[in-house]
Order: C-alpha cells, then sequence, then structure tokens
C-alpha cells in the first residue's frame, strides 16, 4: 500500500488511467470495487474465524473458508489488490501487481506450509491433498453452503473498519480526482450512483451472512 501510494503521488499520468466514459472501461472499475468489497469480506471471514477457532495455534483449521482454500486470507489481499488495480490503475498494471503478488505471498506461503507441516506432520498432509492452495474450486464452491465456507459475524467487521474505510477512501480520494478533472462533476455523480449501489449490494449481502451464520450455529449448538 505504501509503495502503491508513492507511485500515485510521484506518477500519476504515468500509472493512473484516464477515464474515456466507454462502457467497458465502467464496467471494469465497477469490476474492481466489486472485487475490493468480495476480498475484504473473505479476508474478514478468514481472520475472524481463525482468531475463534485455531485454540491458540494450537489446532489445525480445516472449516469455515479454509474448507475451500487453505490460504483465505491471502485470496482475499489478492482480490483487493487485484480491484485496486482494475479500479484506477492503467491495464498494464495488472502484470506489476501480479508479479509483485507471486514473489511477496508465495514465498510467504511455501515457508508458512513449511512451518504447518513440521507442527501437524500427518493431518496437514492429507489437508493439502483435499484443499487447493489459494484458488478456490467452483466445483466446491457450487456444492457447499456459502454460510458454511465464509462464515460472518459483524463483530468481526468492527475490528476492520478502520483498515477498509482507509483504503476506499483513499481509492474514492484519486478516482474523484481524476473523473472530475476530465469529466466535470456530472459524471462523477453518475459514477458514484454505481458504487453506491454496489456497496449496498455487498452491505446486504454481509448482513445475509451474518444471518445465516448465527443460525448455522445456533443449530449446531442444538
Amino acid at each position: 500500500m505504501g509503495i502503491a501510494a508513492l507511485i500515485i503521488v510521484f506518477f500519476p499520468r504515468v500509472f493512473i488511467r484516464r477515464y474515456s466514459g466507454g462502457f467497458w472501461e465502467e464496467a471494469v472499475e465497477l469490476l474492481g470495487f466489486a472485487l475490493i468489497f468480495l476480498g475484504q469480506i473473505i479476508r474478514v471471514s478468514a481472520r475472524g474465524y481463525k482468531a475463534e477457532n485455531s485454540q491458540e495455534s494450537q489446532a489445525l483449521i480445516q472449516g469455515g473458508p479454509y474448507q475451500v482454500v487453505r490460504n483465505p486470507m491471502y485470496l482475499g489481499i489478492f482480490l483487493i489488490g487485484l480491484g485496486v488495480v482494475l479500479a484506477i490503475f492503467q491495464w498494464w498494471a495488472v502484470i506489476i501487481f501480479l508479479i509483485v503478488f507471486i514473489i511477496r505471498y508465495l514465498l510467504l506461503i511455501y515457508k508458512e506450509e513449511a512451518k504447518l507441516s513440521a507442527i501437524f506432520p500427518g493431518s496437514y498432509k492429507e489437508y493439502c491433498k483435499k484443499v487447493p492452495r489459494i484458488f478456490p474450486s467452483l466445483l466446491t464452491l457450487i456444492k457447499l453452503d456459502i454460510s458454511a465456507y465464509l462464515p460472518i459475524k459483524l463483530a468481526w467487521f468492527q475490528k476492520e473498519i478502520g483498515s477498509m474505510s482507509t483504503l476506499l477512501l483513499l481509492i474514492l480520494l484519486v478516482e474523484s480526482w481524476e473523473d472530475i478533472a476530465t469529466n466535470g462533476l456530472r459524471v462523477y455523480f453518475q459514477q458514484l450512483a454505481w458504487l453506491v449501489l454496489t456497496f449496498a449490494l455487498f452491505a446486504i449481502f454481509v448482513i445475509l451472512l451474518s444471518k445465516w451464520t448465527s443460525k448455522n450455529h445456533e443449530n449446531i449448538s442444538k
């Protein structure tokens, strides 16, 4: 995030995409924000579920989002980063992002896998055979109940609200400055309306997930 901020400050015309008003450009921009929201949901779900079920790192977590991918938090970070690139950066910045992500996180994942293999030699090996490293199987997502592999509690979001708000405000600031400078206020408010709608849909999605999670927890308790 720090490197990205410096790039925006010192080389805005090189990296920031100039808005031309085309349909596909607007669609990609909205897709970018949708990926940011989805990535935040996955990241919060993975972090919250791990905090409640890891037994202070004494247990191998295989439920919740960890039943579809072994590294859901990194999947969330990947979607957030890709969303930021699609929302405000030039198209070719996707390649730079992928290279940086692979270098930064793939090495970290291998290091963590070696550590988990040493702590849970038998169970972790079997877990790796069943669950992919970072990208889920579409068949698995279809077969499982979404509330089972993406549990959400609103309390988990309260702990992350600061970082999430800061990220969104920074993106909106950059995106707004470019849109207003290029196309004026009318086009900017048009785009802002679509963004608010996208955010509202994801807010509804989070609330529904939290209710489904609470209901599943009550059923299990009974």
